[in-house]
């Protein structure tokens, strides 16, 4: 990257999302893998210390190498996920956004993200 103010943004929003997703392994309505899967992304363009890093990271990269690859994601992660949405955005659109066209649009959310989740390839998990 030639943008050296850049660089050094992405990688601050790299680091950032990586502590996110860690205190996300920890905390039930914190999601993890959108968080790393962020910090990749900073990292792929600003750092290729930090991405290989996180990539090869045992306990992390896991989580995002699936999806980097095109093999998919866990089950329980695509689950999780889902059932996450499903417990937040409807219930916050219903009972904390007051404007109609905000509950419509957080419905509307939910159900984009739920369909592009139960898109994406299911990894197969070894015995």
């Amino acid at each position: 990257m030639n943008n050296r103010l850049l660089r050094w943004l992405l990688i601050i929003i790299g680091l950032v999302s990586t502590g996110l997703g860690i205190i996300g392994i920890f905390v039930p309505l914190l999601p993890t893998t959108p968080f790393l899967l962020l910090a990749a992304a900073c990292f792929a363009r600003s750092s290729e210390r930090f991405h290989s890093w996180l990539v090869n990271h045992n306990h992390l990269g896991p989580m995002i190498r699936g999806y980097l690859d095109g093999s998919g994601i866990p089950l329980r992660a695509k689950y999780t996920a889902i059932t996450l949405v499903w417990l937040t955005l409807p219930p916050s659109a219903l009972l904390l956004v007051p404007p109609v066209w905000a509950k419509l649009l957080l419905i509307l959310l939910a159900i984009s993200i739920t369909w592009y989740l139960l898109r994406l390839p299911t990894l197969q998990e070894e015995p």
